[in-house]
């Protein structure tokens, strides 16, 4: 199930380091066994959904921090999965980035259909959700739908 429906998208990017930003995204398709040839377009596919044309060769060291989870969310997002989970998505980028992901997660859940559960602790990136659940101490102490800023 976790191959075939699900993908992740981590605070800390979770990229490999010394491998370019195609083939970090070809990554989940290796596990798959797509043949190369699909696995390299599909992977530039999901780099171009995310704004990332012309930076497949990019090493994460060679990317900004937003580019970088662009990268991350491409490969979560390259065997078109079903739920997407996010856990804290935009906790080490700076405002703008931050808002430009928030962006991008809005746009595949309303174009592409993929339901999005994400963690955060900013209420300012809650506020993109269209259901919002308070926890505390591993229980449900609210549940909202937000008004909308985005």
């Amino acid at each position: 199930m976790r191959r075939r429906d699900l993908g992740f998208v981590f605070q800390g990017f979770n990229l490999l380091n010394r491998t370019s930003a195609l083939e970090n995204v070809e990554l989940p398709l290796i596990y798959r066994r797509t043949p190369r040839a699909q696995r390299h377009a599909l992977a530039q596919r999901a780099l171009a959904l995310v704004g990332l044309n012309g930076r497949e060769g990019h090493t994460p060291g060679e990317l900004s921090g937003g580019q970088q989870q662009r990268v991350a969310i491409a490969r979560a997002i390259v065997t078109d999965p079903h739920l997407l989970l996010a856990d804290e998505p935009t906790g080490n980028l700076d405002s703008v980035r931050s808002h430009e992901i928030m962006t991008l997660l809005d746009g595949l859940n309303r174009d592409r259909g993929i339901t999005i559960l994400m963690v955060t602790h900013e209420p300012e990136m809650a506020a993109y959700a269209h259901r919002v659940v308070h926890f505390r101490d591993g229980r449900v102490v609210d549940e909202n739908a937000p008004e909308h800023s985005s």
